[in-house]
């Protein structure tokens, strides 16, 4: 592979770390200030890529220094908010490991081979984490879940996922308006929502107006384009699941954003 091929493949998957390691963190800030260390130490020691997989090679550089670094979070406090704060203590008492191949296996869809291998591990311990992640999961407080979706088919199948994990789903709106209309008579606990809507609306808007009548809450966004929201450039969202989605990826998303009870503003689209 040619330099400059090696270069795009390189900066085709950095976003894709950035959503990774946002989620993992629980805020943009810290999630970032991984991914500047991740290729700091690339460009240093370059000899670590290989032609095989640049973007396992990318995500594996990252573990390294998650590895000794990461346990640490009450060092990355200062400016946090206290929800973020919040979701780095508890990110403190969960099982070492489980959340990271969680979100390697459902999240950034990576084989078990993959998630061995950027983990270090051997592959019958990458299941085994996964498995007690997923087990995990079942154990984790429920709430009020709002679905922003236009589509009735994509919401009548998340309304059933988020449904058998134990969530109670508030309802479901098509529109911006009717998002502030659902919004206004219950109060969710998590907000999942589509970025475009039907009649022209934006999810994004909608989200941020409710987080600014109603105050900061978890929110997941569903996107067919998620490249277009992790540019770097703007506020992004800590949770983003790629269109077509699995199951796993939504129970796995739901979980991660209950657990830090946490978002970033957006601006528009």
């Amino acid at each position: 592979m040619g330099f400059d091929d090696l270069g795009n493949e390189l900066m085709a998957a950095v976003p894709y770390l950035r959503r990774y390691s946002r989620a993992l963190t629980g805020s943009q800030a810290s999630g970032d200030s991984y991914t500047a260390a991740t290729m700091e130490a690339l460009i240093a020691d370059p000899s670590v890529m290989s032609d095989e997989s640049i973007k396992v090679d990318l995500f594996r550089a990252f573990h390294k220094i998650w590895s000794t670094s990461g346990t640490m979070l009450e060092d990355d406090n200062a400016g946090a908010t206290p929800l973020e704060a919040g979701a780095q203590r508890r990110l403190r008492d969960l099982p070492q490991n489980t959340r990271e191949a969680l979100l390697l296996k459902t999240v950034e869809g990576f084989s078990i081979g993959e998630v061995s291998e950027i983990m270090s591990v051997e592959v019958s311990e990458a299941e085994n984490l996964v498995e007690r992640a997923m087990a995990d999961m079942g154990k984790m407080v429920t709430g009020d879940v709002m679905i922003i979706e236009d589509e009735a088919i994509i919401a009548m199948d998340l309304e059933a996922i988020v449904s058998s994990m134990g969530h109670t789903v508030t309802g479901i709106a098509r529109t911006e308006e009717g998002a502030m209309t659902l919004g206004g008579k219950k109060l969710p606990d998590l907000i999942l929502a589509d970025i475009q809507l039907a009649d022209g609306s934006s999810g994004i808007d909608a989200v941020n107006r409710l987080l600014a009548d109603h105050g900061d809450r978890p929110v997941i966004f569903i996107t067919a384009f998620p490249e277009r929201l992790l540019t770097g450039e703007r506020p992004e969202p800590a949770f983003l699941i790629s269109k077509p989605y699995s199951e796993d990826q939504v129970r796995a998303a739901v979980s991660q954003a209950m657990f830090f009870s946490s978002t970033e503003s957006l601006l528009s689209a």
